[in-house]
């Protein structure tokens, strides 16, 4: 179980292009510590679960589930708000380039 669990820590955080170093702090734990809950190597990310739950916008069943209907096992998860948030930020520098544009044209 730990490391299937792990295993969906690491597509979280790649998910949300967080370092470790970031989710280890929002939890008030060394990066170290986190690291080991992604390989598998540590059972800590039960103290952590509803953190981990809140941050990742999931449900706490859907770390667990093994079977779940979302697919944890590929790089390819993406949250409907992450890709939200990568639609907005996409909209933030488009404008920014147009400004940019403007800008040296004058």
């Amino acid at each position: 179980m730990n490391v299937v669990v792990g295993n969906k820590l690491k597509i979280l955080h790649k998910a949300k292009n967080w370092s470790q170093e970031q989710v280890a702090d929002y939890l008030h734990i060394s990066q170290s510590a986190y690291a080991r809950m992604e390989s598998g190597e540590s059972t800590s990310w039960v103290n952590y679960i509803l953190k981990i739950s809140k941050i990742y916008e999931i449900n706490p069943d859907e770390l667990l589930r093994i079977d779940g209907n979302r697919d944890f096992s590929s790089e390819n998860f993406l949250s409907e708000k992450v890709i939200e948030q990568y639609e907005e930020r996409i909209k933030e520098l488009k404008k920014v380039i147009k400004d940019l544009k403007k800008e040296r044209k004058r």
